[in-house]
C-alpha cells in the first residue's frame, strides 16, 4: 500500500521541482541574452548594419574616364579608345577568389578557352572592391560568364574603354602603351587618385603625360541583385575625359621612314632644324603596343623580352653608336675656329697615316692625294682628319663636340634617353686609371674609338649646322587640348644655346656637305636629286677594332655579327634648310650604299608631298627664283 511521502515510480517530488526550477532559470537566461543581443544589434549597431545591408543591394561603382587621344601634328589619330569587355569579381558573397577562378577555368576548359589573368597575383580581396580577372575578353568568354552567372558568385562583365594604337609597331617606341597599375605604382601615387585595376601609361608618351591623358574618374550608385547583377542606376557623377595630346610628328614621314628601313635593325630621326620639332622617330625592330592593351600574355612577354634584337629598346634615343665620318664636320669646325687650318690647307693622303709604330689607314687604300678641307669632307678622307686630330688633341675636340650637343641627353619629351660618350683625358684616367694616348685621338678624329652618340644627337648636330648655329631641344610635344578642343598648353621651341663658331666657318662646312651629295666623287652622291638641294655626310662605324692585316680585316668586316654600322645624315634644302634626316642601320655596311637610300626616300616623301600641296600660282615659279635657291 502506497504511503504519503513515498516516491512516485521512483521519483521524489522535491527533486522534480528542483529540476523544473533549474530549467526555468536556464530558459530565462537564454531569453534575456537573446533580447540583449537583439537590442545591441538594433539599437547600438543598427545604423552600421543597415548600411551593410544596403551595400548588399546598393553599390558605388567607379566610372572610368575616356583616355585622351594622341594625334600627330596634322591631327591624325595615333592612339584611340575602343570598348572592352572585362570580367570582374566583387566578393559580395564569397571572398575565395581562387575558388571562383578555378570554376571559370573549368568552364573555359569545356570550350577549349584559356584563362588569361589581368594580374599575376590577386592577393587579398576587400569586400565590394572590384577585382579585374580578365580584360578585353572575347564574346565567347563573355557568353560563358553570363550564362553561368548563378554558379559564379560575385562575377560579372563590365564595359570599359581600352587603348587602340592605329599604327601598331610603326609608332610604338614613341607613343608607348598602357597597362594595369601595379602595387609599386600605387605606393608611389601621392595623389591618392589611383586604385587597384586602374589603367595608366607605362611607356613612351603614354607614360610621360599619363596625368594629363588619364582624366578623372566618376562614380555611379547602382542597385544589384543577389548575384551582383545591376538592376538600375540610382545616381551618377560623370567621369571627366583626359586631355588630348598633339605631337609634332608627321605620320606620312613616319610611314615613309618605317617603310624605308624595312626589317633591318636601326633608327631614323627626322627634325625641323628651325625649331627642334621631331617630324619622325623610327626604331626597328619594334613591337605591337596593342598586345598590352588587354593585358599581355606570358608567352608574348617572354618573346619580346628575350628577343635577340631587343624590339622594346628605342634605338632612336637610347641606341649608342660610334658616329664614324659623320663626326668629321665637328672636327673641321674645331680646327677652323682654333685657327689651325684654313679652307685651303692641304694634307697629302697616300692611303695611310703613320704614328710611331702604328699605321692608321684611310678607307681609300690608294689614297686621295693632296686634299684641302672641302675635298676631305666631300670624299671623306680619313688621313686629312688624322692630321687635324693630332693638331687639336682630344680635349679640344671634346669641347666642340659638347658644344654641338653631344655627350649628354638632349632632353627630348620621352623617358630613357641616353647621353652617349665624348671622351677626354680626364675621363679615361677616371674610368681606366690610364693616361690618354695620342693614337686614341687619331681614332677619335674620324668618329671611332670611345665616341658614342645616339641617332637623335646626330640629327641634332646637323640641325645646328643647318640653322647656322642654334641648339634647340628636340621637341616631340606640340600642345595639350581638352576633349572639346580647347588649348590647355602649347609647347614652344626651346633654344638652349648658340654655337660659338663663326657663321662663315659653318658656311664653309655646309658647302662641303653639299658637295658630298652633289659633286662627283662625293660619298653621298647616290642621294643627289635634280633639285641639287641636299647636304649630307656618310659614315661607316666600326663595331670592333680591325686587325692590321688586310685579309683579316676583310673577313672581319664580312661577318654579320661584327659588320660595320651604316650611317647617313643630311639636311635640305641647302639655302633654307627645313628638314634633317639621320639614319643608322646596324651591321649594314657603308653609309653611302645602305643608309643614304633610306634618307633619300624620306627626303623625297617630304618634298613630294610639299609639292602636291602647293597652290596653283605657287607652282609656276620663275627660272630666276629657282636659280636663287641653288647653291
Amino acid at each position: 500500500m502506497w504511503k504519503i511521502g513515498a516516491p512516485i515510480d521512483g521519483y521524489e517530488p522535491g527533486r522534480v521541482r528542483h529540476k523544473i526550477r533549474m530549467l526555468f532559470i536556464v530558459i530565462s537566461l537564454a531569453l534575456m541574452l537573446l533580447v540583449a543581443r537583439l537590442w545591441y544589434l538594433q539599437v547600438i549597431k543598427g545604423e552600421e548594419l543597415r548600411q551593410r545591408s544596403e551595400n548588399n543591394s546598393v553599390r558605388l561603382r567607379k566610372v572610368k574616364p575616356m583616355r585622351g587621344l594622341i594625334m600627330d601634328h596634322g591631327r591624325r589619330i595615333l592612339a584611340d579608345n575602343q570598348p572592352s569587355f572585362d570580367i570582374v569579381f566583387v566578393p559580395n558573397r564569397t571572398s575565395d577568389i581562387r575558388k571562383v577562378i578555378d570554376e571559370i577555368k573549368r568552364l573555359y576548359a569545356d570550350r577549349s578557352l584559356t584563362f588569361l589573368p589581368s594580374s599575376s597575383s590577386f592577393g587579398h580581396v576587400k569586400p565590394f572592391v572590384p577585382v579585374f580577372l580578365e580584360r578585353n575578353v572575347s564574346m565567347e568568354k563573355r557568353a560563358v560568364v553570363e550564362t553561368h552567372a548563378l554558379d559564379l558568385s560575385g562575377v560579372m562583365t563590365e564595359v570599359s574603354p581600352v587603348r587602340y594604337y592605329l599604327n601598331g609597331e610603326m609608332t610604338a617606341q614613341m607613343v608607348g602603351f598602357t597597362g594595369e597599375v601595379n602595387r609599386e605604382e600605387l605606393e608611389r601615387d601621392f595623389t591618392d587618385e589611383l586604385t587597384a585595376g586602374d589603367i595608366i601609361g607605362k611607356f613612351g608618351v603614354e607614360k610621360l603625360l599619363d596625368a594629363h591623358l588619364r582624366g578623372k574618374s566618376g562614380a555611379e550608385q547602382v542597385e544589384v541583385n543577389v548575384t551582383g547583377k545591376m538592376i538600375r542606376s540610382l545616381g551618377r557623377i560623370q567621369a571627366a575625359p583626359g586631355n588630348n595630346v598633339v605631337l609634332t610628328i608627321d605620320s606620312e614621314l613616319q610611314k615613309a621612314a618605317w617603310s624605308a628601313i624595312g626589317d633591318r635593325a636601326g633608327a631614323v630621326v627626322v627634325l625641323d632644324p628651325r625649331n627642334g620639332a621631331v617630324l619622325a622617330l623610327v626604331s626597328s625592330p619594334s613591337f605591337d603596343p596593342n598586345l598590352f592593351s588587354g593585358g599581355i600574355s606570358h608567352d608574348d612577354w617572354e618573346t619580346l623580352s628575350n628577343h635577340p634584337k631587343h624590339p622594346m629598346e628605342n634605338r632612336s634615343i637610347s641606341g649608342q653608336y660610334p658616329p664614324g665620318s659623320t663626326y668629321k664636320p665637328i672636327v673641321a669646325a674645331a680646327a677652323l675656329e682654333e685657327g689651325l687650318i684654313t679652307p685651303e690647307t692641304t694634307f697629302y693622303c697616300n692611303g695611310s697615316f703613320e704614328l710611331g709604330d702604328r699605321t692608321f689607314r684611310c678607307w681609300q687604300e690608294k689614297g686621295h692625294g693632296n686634299v684641302n678641307l672641302h675635298r676631305a669632307i666631300v670624299e671623306s678622307c680619313d688621313v686629312y682628319f688624322y692630321n687635324l686630330g693630332k693638331r687639336l688633341g682630344v680635349d679640344r675636340i671634346a669641347a666642340y663636340a659638347r658644344a654641338f650637343g653631344l655627350g649628354a641627353p638632349l632632353g627630348i619629351d620621352l623617358p630613357r634617353e641616353k647621353g652617349g660618350l665624348i671622351p677626354t683625358k680626364q675621363w679615361k684616367l677616371s674610368r681606366f686609371r690610364q693616361a690618354w694616348q695620342t693614337g686614341e685621338t687619331i681614332s677619335i678624329a674620324i668618329g671611332q674609338g670611345f665616341n658614342l652618340v645616339t641617332p637623335l644627337q646626330l640629327a641634332n648636330v646637323y640641325a645646328v649646322l643647318a640653322n647656322g648655329g642654334s641648339l634647340y631641344r628636340p621637341r616631340l610635344l606640340k600642345q595639350l587640348e581638352s576633349s572639346d578642343g580647347r588649348i590647355v598648353k602649347v609647347y614652344e621651341p626651346e633654344k638652349q644655346a648658340v654655337l660659338s663658331v663663326n657663321p662663315q666657318n659653318i658656311q664653309i662646312i655646309n658647302r662641303a656637305l653639299w658637295g658630298v651629295v652633289n659633286e662627283k666623287g662625293g660619298t653621298g652622291y647616290i642621294l643627289k636629286r635634280k633639285e641639287q638641294d641636299v647636304c649630307g655626310k656618310t659614315g661607316t662605324a666600326q663595331v670592333i677594332g680591325l686587325p692590321q692585316d688586310a685579309k683579316a680585316r676583310k673577313m672581319r668586316q664580312a661577318s654579320g655579327d661584327f659588320g660595320d654600322h651604316a650611317i647617313f645624315v643630311c639636311f635640305a634644302p641647302y639655302a633654307n634648310p627645313e628638314i634633317v634626316v639621320a639614319v643608322i642601320l646596324e651591321h649594314a655596311g657603308h653609309g653611302g650604299s645602305a643608309a643614304a637610300p633610306v634618307a633619300r626616300k624620306v627626303i623625297d616623301a617630304y618634298f613630294g608631298r610639299k609639292q602636291t600641296t602647293k597652290t596653283q600660282p605657287q607652282m609656276h615659279e620663275t627660272a630666276d627664283v629657282r636659280e636663287m635657291h641653288k647653291p
